[in-house]
């Protein structure tokens, strides 16, 4: 590992030792959105959500799994999410031989609950993210387990740099790549890949308005938290930004953008009407943003959208997306 982020062959023996274990997403062109912007701009997504376990956690969950020692496994591992990162860690301990208890937020969505159930993980509730992070750390204490992180540290960024290296691999056309922004594990790691591959390629956040952590902590120059988490976009939900995610972000990221929920769902149902994916609000951020505040700005640019989680069910979906003369 360097001061910067993980180096490109890093990434590569990673990706190697993944191959068994998930899948190469893929890139394709978006001709709905690109009906939208207009002709000269070229628009492309990674469609993350189709990895094992529907999102791309998996990535940072396993390779950080692979970096513990036999005893560390023997002891199994904890982690809190509001889902996602939960059932990659239950996937990844499934996958590499050990257990799993998580903390869980109590209104997280039952699929995701009963997901990471399925793969064998014991789930422990809390009532809010805050709590869920106490929790999480009286069971490391008390057990012996090894705290998986959501998104802070460089094997999270090990993870998600295999992404931006896919990225890089499968497509030459593009110059700006969008991506969603939570605690900064997923755009950290994939800023680091892009830019060691392609320096001239531009970076871009996008973090919903209720979960401004990384706007915040830009701004400020220091990792900064956030009282409450508000928005429809719980994957991108975190309270806090740390050391290592966001020093990468503050290197490799060139600018943020916003967006608010209501733009999140009627992104949502453009993407279910005009290109047939059911996703999660977060993973509608990319889109949100490019079709709304970043859209005159990249006009005529050639775009990598990231689409980041698909876990939801239909009746979550329905409430929350709007589904009619969306954009």
């Amino acid at each position: 590992m360097t001061a910067a982020g993980p180096d490109i062959a890093e990434i590569r023996a990673l990706a190697e030792r993944l191959a068994d274990k998930i899948v190469d997403t893929p890139v394709v062109r978006c001709a709905a959105i690109e009906t939208v912007l207009g002709a000269d701009t070229r628009v492309f997504a990674k469609l993350e959500f189709l990895q094992r376990t529907g999102t791309f956690k998996a990535r940072g969950a396993l390779a950080t799994l692979f970096s513990l020692t036999e005893e560390q496994l023997v002891a199994g591992v904890t982690a809190v999410s509001a889902g996602n990162h939960a059932i990659a860690t239950a996937f990844a301990a499934q996958a590499v031989g050990t257990t799993a208890r998580v903390v869980m937020i109590r209104s997280a969505n039952p699929s995701r609950i009963e997901a990471c159930r399925s793969y064998g993980a014991e789930v422990v509730l809390a009532d809010d993210v805050h709590s869920a992070f106490e929790i999480a750390e009286m069971i490391r204490e008390d057990e012996g387990r090894y705290f998986v992180h959501p998104f802070e540290g460089p094997h999270v960024a090990l993870g998600t740099g295999t992404v931006g290296l896919e990225i890089c691999e499968q497509c030459d056309e593009f110059d700006v790549v969008i991506v969603p922004v939570g605690g900064g594990g997923l755009i950290g790691g994939i800023a680091n890949a892009v830019k060691r591959l392609r320096p001239g390629c531009e970076v871009i956040g996008v973090e919903p308005e209720g979960a401004d952590t990384m706007h915040r902590s830009l701004a400020s120059g220091k990792p900064q938290g956030i009282d409450k988490v508000t928005t429809i976009a719980d994957s991108l939900g975190s309270p806090f930004a740390m050391p290592y995610s966001f020093g990468l972000c503050q290197m490799h990221v060139d600018r943020m953008a916003m967006v608010d929920d209501p733009a999140l769902r009627r992104t949502m149902g453009f993407l279910f009407r005009d290109m047939k994916i059911a996703i999660e609000p977060a993973c509608a951020a990319s889109t949100a943003a490019l079709l709304g505040p970043l859209r005159q700005e990249l006009a005529g640019r050639r775009v990598m959208l990231v689409m980041c989680g698909s876990n939801i069910d239909w009746a979550t979906f329905e409430e929350q997306a709007i589904l009619d003369d969306c954009i």
